[in-house]
């Protein structure tokens, strides 16, 4: 895989993790607020990005395991790193939708 398919790949990753956090803070925020199917919506479509980004972690692993030579990238390093603290982020947030939920229940 040459360098410029991987900054490619690492980019797709970069941003669909990007627009996943902030329909993840979008749902916490339309929950504070009392509006659950916002926030239900919010979370599925931040989860539909996450998925958009494993299938591009997974083109990378696919070439990896076929025996293609992955060049180290900070680049792709980075992008790694947001998806982890996104999933992590993603998990937070459904728990906050919940919470608010009970909240709002009284």
């Amino acid at each position: 895989m040459d360098r410029q398919e991987l900054q490619s790949i690492s980019f797709q990753l970069v941003a669909n993790v990007g627009e996943a956090s902030a329909h993840f803070s979008s749902a916490i925020n339309h929950a504070r607020d009392g509006e659950f199917d916002e926030a239900e919506s919010e979370i599925t479509s931040a989860n539909e990005c996450i998925v958009r980004a494993h299938e591009s972690q997974t083109d990378l692993l696919r070439a990896e395991v076929s025996g293609e030579e992955i060049e180290f990238s900070l680049l792709l390093v980075h992008a790694q790193d947001h998806l982890m603290t996104t999933i992590t982020f993603g998990r937070l947030a459904e728990e906050f939708v919940r919470l608010y939920r009970e909240v709002h229940r009284g």
